[in-house]
């Protein structure tokens, strides 16, 4: 049996599964400190199920612990940043357009070095490791602990962010180090932020999964824990530790995925509605779509693996105002919405109620909402509807009807049908879809690189960067004789010499449990 926890902004939801039934589920607020949620909800699975915690193979958690702090700049670890580029890209030097509260909090230690490749694989200049060791001597005089490391064009060679990281290591004992070839795609700034971000989250990610274990340990669950990356897959709780930036947006794409389990559909649109925002995505072969595009994040532009998603402030915790006109949103209850609705008892208007004034919902007490004129309960229902309906027309791609899976505890809120866009399908346990997509999640690595194809063969540039996902896979976690390729993008590069190509393979196979 396998246990899914993913922490929402307002709610902290668990499933329990046994195969690919739901055995139990659990919804309990988010608390302030986020690990306390999960206890609760863990506390109340077990109590709710009577399940021996002996039987137990694994958790899975989906977490807005590495995102939050980002967002809020803090609990951020003090951040060397090593570009190796010089004389080249000195005119944006690293944290360039950063906000200044996440560059305070991160140091601003900056080294420009010499490196770097050209798109082709020339060397821009030649490694100087006189120069890589007086600024880790530096580094190590400051105290700081964790580097990043990002190298011109490090996707089509490695080698200096490697050589760097050597050199690093040696010199400055016990620091974590991330390299910008193995967490963000081509682009040198948008490539290195995500590193640094990365790098100044390394030390919240150990602590962040030693509380897990330690939540896990005082309910005497000895099973392994994993974390939701935001692919829809899963990685093992050490490889969160070397890449907790994978984390952000695990919310959506945990929805998704259990919008594609309970549904039985691979291909559609999902809209995830919580308790204050609903998150719209595609599904292409039961996983998210991914972005294209540069992503920003608490304000910083960046290009690693990011899903597809759009976000509005709806959800069923939004408050409703009906003063120069009718408005819903962007703010929300949140997790006092079982003390604040009307339904509850509470003196705010939220959508939840207009739920259950227009008889969509039958929650708390519905004598609550009955002064409620029924023209603002058609407005408003009517005006969630539309909003819905728009964003999900902006992300399908044909002007065809498609199937829309609703998922997450706010989508009452929704009709049978968006106007112009296609039925509305909500499975059994909508209500905990991101659980269940964390419990039944697989693991994944993906691998996004230029290869110079002069000399080789189209069959050897694929044969490497599928065998690449195929170590990365093993190393987050897949069992080896369960792992497929199930994405392939090749794109020539016709303006590049060489006969450069871009290849972007993504493999995904089952949890290792042994």
């Amino acid at each position: 049996m396998r246990i899914g926890i993913d922490v929402g902004g307002t709610n902290t939801d668990a499933a329990l599964m046994d195969g690919r039934s739901v055995v139990a589920e659990i919804k309990t607020p988010t608390t302030e400190d986020v690990t306390g949620g999960i206890v609760t909800a863990l506390t109340s699975l077990l109590q709710t199920s009577g399940a021996v915690v002996g039987e137990i193979d694994g958790v899975m958690i989906g977490t807005t612990h590495f995102t939050n702090a980002v967002v809020e700049a803090r609990r951020l670890m003090p951040t060397a940043v090593v570009r190796l580029g010089l004389p080249a890209t000195a005119a944006l030097p690293p944290l360039t357009a950063w906000p200044e509260s996440l560059k305070g909090a991160l140091g601003e230690h900056v080294y420009m070095c010499h490196g770097g490749h050209e798109f082709d694989g020339r060397v821009i200049s030649p490694l100087d490791e006189g120069e890589l060791h007086r600024a880790a001597a530096d580094i190590a005089g400051k105290g700081v602990r964790t580097i990043a490391i990002s190298s011109v064009f490090s996707p089509v060679t490695a080698e200096f962010e490697q050589r760097a990281a050597e050199i690093f290591a040696a010199e400055v004992p016990h620091a974590a180090i991330s390299l910008s070839h193995e967490i963000g795609r081509m682009g040198l700034l948008e490539r290195e932020n995500a590193t640094i971000m990365n790098a100044c989250l390394r030390g919240l990610a150990a602590g962040i999964v030693s509380a897990f274990r330690e939540a896990l340990a005082s309910l005497d669950i000895a099973a392994p824990v994993y974390i939701s990356q935001n692919d829809g897959t899963l990685m093992s709780a050490e490889y969160t530790e070397r890449y907790p930036v994978s984390t952000f947006a695990s919310g959506p794409t945990n929805s998704m995925r259990g919008a594609a389990f309970l549904s039985g559909v691979e291909n559609c649109a999902v809209v995830d509605v919580g308790g204050t925002t609903s998150d719209i995505g595609m599904l292409q072969h039961g996983f998210p779509r991914d972005a294209s595009v540069a992503v920003e994040i608490g304000g910083v532009r960046t290009n690693f693996r990011m899903p597809d998603v759009l976000s509005i402030g709806i959800g069923g915790g939004s408050i409703v105002r009906d003063d120069d006109g009718l408005t819903i949103g962007p703010d929300s209850v949140g997790y006092r919405i079982t003390d604040e609705a009307l339904v509850f008892g509470g003196s705010t208007l939220t959508a939840t109620d207009l739920a259950v004034a227009g008889g969509l919902a039958d929650i708390g007490d519905a004598a609550g909402v009955a002064h409620i004129d029924r023209a603002t309960i058609d407005r408003g229902l009517e005006l969630i509807t539309d909003r819905i309906a728009e964003t999900v027309d902006r992300m399908r791609i044909s002007a065809e009807r498609i199937k829309v899976i609703a998922v997450g505890g706010g989508s009452i809120l929704l009709p049978s049908e968006l106007p112009g866009v296609g039925d509305i399908i909500k499975p059994d346990h909508f209500a905990v879809a991101n659980a269940i997509g964390a419990a039944i999640a697989q693991v994944g690595a993906e691998v996004d690189r230029i290869f110079a194809m002069e000399g080789r063969s189209r069959e050897d540039v694929l044969d490497e960067a599928k065998q690449e996902a195929f170590d990365r896979a093993v190393d987050a976690g897949a069992k080896r004789d369960s792992i497929g390729i199930i994405d392939v993008e090749e794109v020539p590069l016709a303006y590049l010499p060489s006969n450069a190509v871009r290849v972007r393979v993504k493999a995904v196979g089952d949890l290792d449990m042994e």
